[in-house]
């Protein structure tokens, strides 16, 4: 679906609202007065807070999507440069959209008793694991990648690498002496550091010639 720009923006302080209080903690009214409009303008573009924190997860969600179904059509590319770039892809958007990201691991650790966002995290979860899924049998099939690969695990790492990073990131500033750099400079930071990172850990679990290597 296609959102105008006063959706949008409705959307836009729903997730920094949500981020900031849980979905619980915040009422169609604090939407309204936050975006300066009326609350029957919100029930009139969305119905509901569920229908609108739908709606934030479709928008924040969708770009992503495109990233991973071209990578999976591109033929072009090789096994691991679809690995790397699913990763630089993760990262940036993590890192990118941080907002969303507090809203989806408090709603997480919160265990969250909203169907509808228990159904929006695993509808989301599952995709991004079918995705890794698909790019990693295509390496096994071309033999480049062992066998013995634990998607659900992999896919802890990764996500769970960078959710740390960002969670820890005023700890990151303190022990990296980094206190002078804007948030801007910081998230360009973590990228770079996390994309290579995490590039290293998946080649080591991934790469058959170099298990077989270690192996023998």
């Amino acid at each position: 679906m296609e959102y105008n720009n006063k959706q949008l923006q409705i959307i836009g302080v729903a997730e920094k609202l949500f981020a900031e209080k849980g979905f619980s903690g915040t009422s169609i009214r604090d939407i309204s007065q936050e975006a300066d409009i009326n609350v029957s303008m919100i029930s009139y573009y969305f119905g509901s807070k569920e229908k609108l924190i739908e709606a934030l997860f479709e928008v924040r969600s969708k770009d992503f999507l495109k990233i991973l179904e071209s990578l999976l059509l591109n033929v072009d590319l090789s096994p691991i440069q679809k690995v790397n770039m699913m990763i630089d892809g993760v990262v940036n958007r993590l890192i990118e959209k941080q907002c969303f990201h507090n809203i989806v691991v408090r709603e997480q650790l919160a265990g969250s008793r909203t169907p509808i966002i228990s159904e929006l995290l695993s509808v989301m979860k599952t995709r991004n694991l079918r995705a890794m899924e698909s790019i990693i049998q295509e390496g096994q099939q071309l033999n480049v990648f062992t066998e013995d690969v634990d998607i659900l695990m992999l896919s802890t790492t990764l996500f769970g690498t960078i959710n740390q990073a960002i969670s820890t990131q005023v700890f990151y500033r303190r022990i990296h002496q980094l206190e002078d750099l804007s948030q801007e400079e910081l998230n360009d930071h973590l990228k770079q550091k996390l994309s290579i990172h995490l590039k290293k850990i998946f080649r080591a679990i991934l790469d058959k010639e170099l298990n077989e290597a270690i192996a023998s």
